[in-house]
């Protein structure tokens, strides 16, 4: 009987597929010398050809081996479709029972999910040009004989591109063409060679911090076009999708010339240069600097504009060194005057020192030094004296302008400003070291002047100064000041999300199990949900009766269709207590014994909850919002992003919430709205302003004390911004690519518009 049925069922699998065991099609028969010669050591898990091709035109191979294993064992090891068909041959008996297990083993609904998924690609090549189960193909080209051929891995477990293939080549009717990568295959060098692309992923990396795909694209009509994809910062760390389409020679080489020069100004003057990307409405990728968009056309006068801009900078860099160094020598003679001076005072004071020891010395030094107030021979430069600017007559680097300028003439331009703006720094350097120096010289001249003047007064008489200079304690020479720099208030760290997330949740985790009440954050966990939007309505006066009533039918709906809750479990006399025997769960990989939250059993909700009690429950839970937000304030500056659609703004007076990771608040924005532009706020929040993260203690209970610390469930914060400064920093306008569905390449791509809004976020003063 269980044989019958597996013969009833592979007969069903013949009859889709439409071959007959026992009448074998001619063209399966066929078999054709394909002279192919395998690159050795080539990777097969990277194409770098994707072609339609019809089905009909690929000869199918069986090979007893594995996709993995190397392209020169399966090819050598390979035989024709027939071989395996062949039921009568005792020499190919082993073969056909394998291809009939294979058929045992294959689904109709895998191949008609081929089926599907081609004819989705047949109308438009994905965005990746890669799409799911693109690998199961294993499609090669010989070039020696333009043949085709598909090569598949009897070892293997899935045979449903192979069953596709034989499905299209038995039936009568055309075939049609099927998207392919082409294994085993180099790039044809027919756009760029093999060079050029390698280069080119060196390049882009540069700019997009992501190495990107590149492929050869062979369209229905045979036309060849270079598709480059991959990941680009489009501003901070927001990252877009972007796909570059180079349809000919012309469009390649312009694009590669571009990058290239791009590449080389970046790297060779990187004090200059910084390009940024940009994406462009079909999702292509763009280039600016200074916020001008670069193109190839307009390189060359890009060059010539950059080339006298250097130029300017070059002359006037130029004349600042020879005004500073001028004011450099002038610091160098006053220093030099100023060390003499010091040495002579220095010499006098010294010399007393030592003759105060005796008698006769005592009587030398007096006569010697008599009753002379000592003079300071460069008293007139003890000021630094302001020097009115002269005219310099420049070095003579003036040039005639040439009507185009290369790149590498701007290179060398740059690197000789670079020079120059060097020399010029080294020189201000030296500058402020010897008006340092020179004011220290300055104040132990004042102060040896004071010690002179001091031991002079006491030379009226011999008897006054014999009195003087027996004192047991002696003024000493006081040294110079040191630099003071003041007015420099030292930079907050930055805070990046990738880095400091973690430890971010953490420390405000515990914070906030330690200020906040199990009733405080229970409310604050009703902001996370999309209760937040009625509560904002009640917040600020913009609700009306019918929507309140909207919202208390929603809510108990939502209940009544939520299977994880029932109406018993929110009405619960223990109010949230659970025993240590509850199920232990996970949290980011971390164990925990906790009961989570819910908006029912917070707001009360039964089938019999009446409108002005729902009411009444909101406008608690605000007053208690209003509250905990007021406790608890920012220890560090951090930024939080925001999506509204484009004709919407932040309203201060409601509780307003930000994501902490700008890609994932980009994500929902991608997905939150059909308009093709919205607005994304970046709030730059400073130390001090009142949040509430929302982390672990405000999605669980911790009754059992398990709750693990961190912000493992959310990445945004409610954050108050009614009573603080909000200034504007930054405005522009950035594209962004997304697949509609991440986990599928061949997905719709979603391009949207946003407005870019940057805001630095204080305490009202």
């Amino acid at each position: 009987m269980e044989k019958k049925i597996k013969t009833q069922e592979i007969n069903k699998k013949l009859e889709y597929i439409g071959l007959n065991l026992e009448d074998i099609p001619k063209t399966l028969k066929l078999v054709e010398d394909l002279q192919f010669k395998p690159n050795v050591g080539f990777d097969e898990k990277k194409y770098r050809q994707y072609r339609y091709v019809s089905p009909k035109e690929i000869q199918i191979l069986l090979s007893p081996t594995n996709r993995l294993d190397d392209i020169k064992d399966k090819y050598l090891n390979a035989s024709p479709l027939a071989d395996y068909l062949d039921s009568k041959s005792e020499e190919n008996k082993e073969k056909y029972e394998t291809f009939l297990r294979m058929l045992k083993e294959i689904k109709i609904s895998d191949i008609e999910k081929i089926e599907q998924e081609q004819q989705q690609i047949n109308k438009k090549i994905p965005f990746k040009v890669r799409y799911p189960g693109n690998y199961l193909w294993q499609i090669y080209y010989s070039e020696e004989t333009d043949k085709y051929f598909m090569i598949v891995p009897t070892e293997d477990k899935d045979y449903s591109t192979f069953f596709y293939v034989l499905k299209k080549q038995i039936e009568k009717k055309k075939a049609g063409r099927v998207f392919v990568p082409i294994s085993n295959l180099d790039y044809s060098r027919e756009l760029l060679n093999k060079t050029e692309i390698q280069s080119l992923e060196n390049y882009l990396w540069l700019f997009t911090k992501d190495w990107p795909s590149i492929y050869e694209v062979e369209d229905k009509n045979e036309k060849t076009s270079l598709q480059i994809v991959g990941e680009t910062e489009v501003y901070g760390k927001i990252k877009s999708e972007y796909k570059v389409k180079l349809s000919n020679k012309i469009e390649a080489t312009k694009f590669f010339k571009l990058v290239k020069a791009l590449f080389i100004l970046q790297t060779e003057l990187p004090n200059y240069y910084k390009f940024e990307t940009q994406i462009d409405k079909e999702g292509s990728l763009e280039f600016y600097y200074d916020n001008e968009l670069i193109e190839y056309d307009e390189l060359s006068d890009w060059v010539n504009k950059e080339y006298k801009k250097l130029l300017k900078i070059e002359q006037t860099a130029l004349k600042d060194c020879k005004i500073s160094q001028e004011k450099l020598d002038k610091l160098k003679k006053q220093s030099e005057e100023l060390e003499v001076e010091y040495l002579s005072k220095e010499k006098q004071i010294s010399t007393f020192l030592e003759c105060k020891k005796t008698f006769f010395g005592k009587v030398k030094y007096f006569f010697k030094y008599g009753n002379k107030k000592t003079k300071s021979k460069g008293k007139d430069n003890i000021k630094e004296q302001e020097t009115e600017k002269q005219e310099v007559k420049e070095e003579n680097i003036e040039q005639k302008l040439k009507a185009q300028y290369t790149l590498d003439e701007l290179l060398q331009k740059g690197k000789s400003t670079s020079e120059k703006e060097t020399s010029l720094r080294n020189i201000k350097m030296d500058i402020n070291a010897l008006k340092l120096k020179n004011l220290n010289l300055t104040k132990k001249i004042q102060n040896a002047m004071s010690y002179i003047e001091e031991i002079d007064s006491h030379k009226k008489s011999i008897f006054e100064f014999w009195k003087y200079s027996n004192k047991d304690e002696v003024k000493q020479l006081e040294e110079g000041e040191e630099e003071v720099i003041t007015n420099v208030k030292p930079h907050s760290k930055i805070f990046d999300y990738e880095e400091d997330f973690e430890e971010f949740g953490t420390a405000i985790d515990d914070i906030q199990r330690t200020i906040y009440s199990k009733e405080e954050l229970d409310n604050i966990y009703l902001t996370t949900t999309n209760q937040l939007e009625i509560i904002n309505k009640l917040k600020v006066g913009s609700f009306t009766a019918k929507e309140l009533e909207m919202w208390n039918k929603q809510i108990k709906t939502d209940l009544k269709n939520d299977s994880e809750i029932s109406e018993e479990e929110v009405i619960d006399i223990f109010g949230g207590l659970v025993e240590d025997t509850r199920k232990i769960t996970k949290l980011a990989n971390k164990s925990h014994r906790e009961q989570p939250k819910n908006k029912y059993a917070i707001l009360r909700v039964s089938k019999s909850l009446k409108t002005v009690e729902y009411k009444a429950a909101l406008n608690n839970a605000i007053e208690i919002i209003e509250q905990a937000l007021e406790k608890n304030k920012l220890t560090q500056d951090i930024t939080g992003y925001r999506w509204m659609p484009e004709e919407q703004n932040i309203d201060t007076n409601e509780f307003n919430v930000f994501n902490l990771n700008a890609e994932k608040e980009i994500e929902n924005a991608l997905l939150g709205t059909e308009n093709g532009k919205i607005n994304l706020y970046k709030m730059n929040f400073s130390k001090g302003i009142n949040a509430v993260a929302f982390s672990n203690c405000v999605y669980y209970d911790n009754q059992n004390k398990t709750l693990p610390l961190g912000m493992d469930k959310d990445t945004r914060m409610l954050v108050n911004i009614l009573d603080t400064e909000i200034s504007l920093k930054n405005k522009k306008v950035v594209r962004v690519a997304k697949l509609e569905d991440e986990k599928e390449d061949a997905s719709k791509i979603i391009i949207k518009t946003i407005n870019l809004l940057e805001y630095d976020v204080k305490e009202e003063e």
